[in-house]
């Protein structure tokens, strides 16, 4: 078991580089400009006073909004953000409840606990440990007789959170007696998850199979090793580690896809490559995994977060960020309005809208990249004090400046991770001061190497895939951390397989054509088709073989996303495979591997699955007749 990491305060990371121009790219776009063009989050909501939308798409907008503005420190977004949150605040009534009086549910108020402990990390406002444990109180009051329902009965973990930051400012029992009764109210995931899990695609509606639920639910063991924690039981918290890793590899084994995450086009979908996965699934998987490191300090759980923010989330939307899908799929050969097998959703659902299919991902995706940069870092606080210091998350370029017993310290991280290998770290102190710093050596990665103001350094990774570096640091420190990114072959059903760089998935892109919709509602709304074939088979055996392909990368451009200027290509061998035909529009199942084609080989550049809306991860091998093996 690694060490518990604590948060760093919000706003004491701050984007760089490509990191800093998708955030940026948010803000202009969909984040910046949703409430001028959708009504649910616009003036008429609940949760400003008016009578319209009064349920979750207030708060779940606010759980994105709020760390955004903060992270860029962007006045415009802070004054947005202040205008809900005033509200939400003036709103409590004397015996504690809050929020609009139209709609009681438990749940959205559970999404808005979160959106004010962020708010109070990044401005220290007082008002709000009172709210809570007014707030509070009344729970504890009425959840015997209204016990959790519905939604919020398998979401109580986001309640959980916001009853635990408040005990660690006031430990009153309360708060965790309130804990407690919340997950004694709670499904049970873990039991569900090992034991009970569908091993196939749900075809009818059940919480316990609806793909955001499962992201949430998988955070059950953070949250009950960070409730043990308050007791000091921290000797739980390996078991709970231990459960996680059965939940994952559950999820894995029936339902996981070749790009590492669970299918769930609404609900779980099986292993198939044609399967959906829903937006706020990728947001809310990604929120558990964050959450989950500070619980366990494992490695593998940034390796998991790196995977999910690099592919599935860039991929989420289009490159500027003006629209986004509902479900998106690991073999994407056309984003367009027709009937798909989904487990359920409609014909919409793949398209880059405003709100195809249904509202709550447009309400809910501003959480992903913000979050994401937040938790780049964390804290690494030891009981006795001797051996705290700051671990790495996730690699990407920012800046970090915060206190650490006494000094002021300050980090610069140079790099284009993932589109590189290499990391650069400069610190500037306040006063020399000695501390750990923990640095996440990837699963995948064999072969590190660290520098230290010039001089090699050894790195020996702890079984928590963790390499600490022990010293009393002092302004003009330098490391220099090399991660190579061998390319590997993932093999996946019918012997087919994928192809990862690093943290990426790398595919075989299909040229887009973006043709808009008629009648587009907020700032565009577009089918994707083909503009080339896509029925593409990998020969592995070609220039040398897969695993040596040559790499090519080239300057991260302005959109990091786009199709057009991919910063990492993998130039390999494929030919057509026309036996691979199109299932209720999408690419069926790709045939049995390897496959005998007469069709010419072809040079192919493979490039990150974020960075091609059209696409195909999966893939069979190909023997060009004349070979006899592949």
């Amino acid at each position: 078991m690694g060490k518990r990491y604590e948060p760093v305060r919000l706003g004491e990371i701050r984007p760089d580089g490509w990191l800093r121009r998708q955030l940026e790219l948010q803000a202009a776009g969909l984040t910046g400009q949703v409430e001028e063009v959708w009504p649910d989050l616009g003036p008429d909501s609940g949760w400003l006073g008016g009578d319209g939308e009064d349920w979750e798409r207030g708060p779940y907008y606010l759980d994105g909004l709020v760390p955004l503005a903060h992270v860029l420190n962007d006045e415009k977004l802070l004054d947005r953000a202040e205008a809900w949150i005033e509200w939400m605040l003036a709103s409590q009534r004397p015996d504690g409840q809050f929020g609009p009086e139209t709609n009681d549910d438990w749940w959205p108020r559970m999404v808005a606990l979160k959106v004010l402990t962020q708010h109070a990390d990044a401005t220290g406002d007082d008002r709000v440990p009172g709210f809570l444990a007014r707030y509070f109180a009344y729970q504890l009051a009425h959840l015997p007789d209204r016990p959790l329902s519905s939604w919020g009965a398998h979401r109580a973990t986001e309640n959980v959170l916001a009853a635990l930051w408040l005990h660690r400012r006031d430990p009153d029992p309360r708060w965790l007696r309130l804990a407690d009764l919340l997950m004694e109210q709670n499904a049970d995931w873990v039991g569900y998850l090992t034991g009970d899990l569908i091993t196939g695609r749900a075809m009818v509606w059940n919480h316990l199979t609806h793909g955001p639920n499962v992201a949430m639910g998988l955070k059950v063991p953070a949250v009950r090793a960070l409730r043990d924690g308050q007791d000091d039981a921290a000797g739980q918290a390996a078991k709970h580690y231990d459960d996680l890793r059965a939940c994952l590899a559950a999820l894995d084994r029936w339902h996981g896809q070749v790009h590492g995450m669970f299918s769930g086009d609404e609900w779980l979908g099986g292993r198939e490559a044609s399967a959906g996965i829903e937006t706020c699934q990728v947001v809310e998987y990604l929120f558990t995994l964050e959450q989950s490191a500070l619980a366990f300090g494992e490695g593998a759980l940034g390796d998991l977060a790196e995977e999910a923010a690099f592919n599935q989330l860039a991929a989420s939307c289009d490159p500027r960020m003006l629209a986004h899908q509902y479900h998106q799929q690991a073999n994407q050969i056309s984003a367009t309005v027709a009937e798909r097998d989904w487990t359920m959703s409609s014909d919409d659902a793949n398209i880059f809208g405003l709100e195809p299919h249904f509202g709550c991902c447009l309400a809910n995706l501003h959480q992903g990249w913000p979050k994401f940069a937040a938790s780049l870092w964390m804290r690494v606080a030891d009981g006795e004090g001797d051996r705290d210091g700051l671990a790495v998350f996730a690699y990407a370029p920012s800046t970090l400046r915060t206190r650490l017993r006494g000094a002021d310290v300050t980090i610069e991280e140079s790099t284009d991770y993932p589109f590189e290998d290499t990391v650069r770290f400069a610190l500037t102190l306040s006063a020399p001061t000695r501390f750990d710093l923990r640095l996440r050596i990837p699963a995948w990665c064999e072969e590190p190497t660290l520098r230290l103001n010039g001089w090699d350094v050894a790195l020996e990774p702890g079984e928590d895939g963790y390499a600490v570096v022990d010293r009393t640091w002092q302004t003009g420190d330098a490391l220099e951390l090399r991660l190579p990114m061998a390319i590997r072959r993932i093999r996946r059903e019918r012997n087919a397989v994928g192809v990862r760089l690093g943290p990426l998935v790398m595919v075989v892109p299909v040229k887009e054509s973006w043709r808009p919709l008629p009648e587009q509602r907020g700032l565009g709304e577009w089918e994707v088709l083909p503009l080339s074939s896509w029925n593409w088979g990998l020969h592995a055996r070609g220039l040398g073989g897969l695993e040596h392909w040559p790499v090519e990368r080239t300057p991260v451009p302005e959109a990091p996303f786009g199709a057009s200027a991919a910063p990492v290509t993998i130039r390999g061998q494929a030919a057509r495979v026309y036996a691979w035909h199109i299932a209720a529009n999408s690419a069926a199942p790709p045939p049995d591997s390897p496959v005998a084609v007469n069709a010419p080989l072809m040079d192919v550049s493979l490039v990150p699955y974020g960075c091609a809306r059209l696409r195909l991860a999966e893939l069979p091998t190909v023997i060009p007749l004349g070979h006899d093996h592949d």
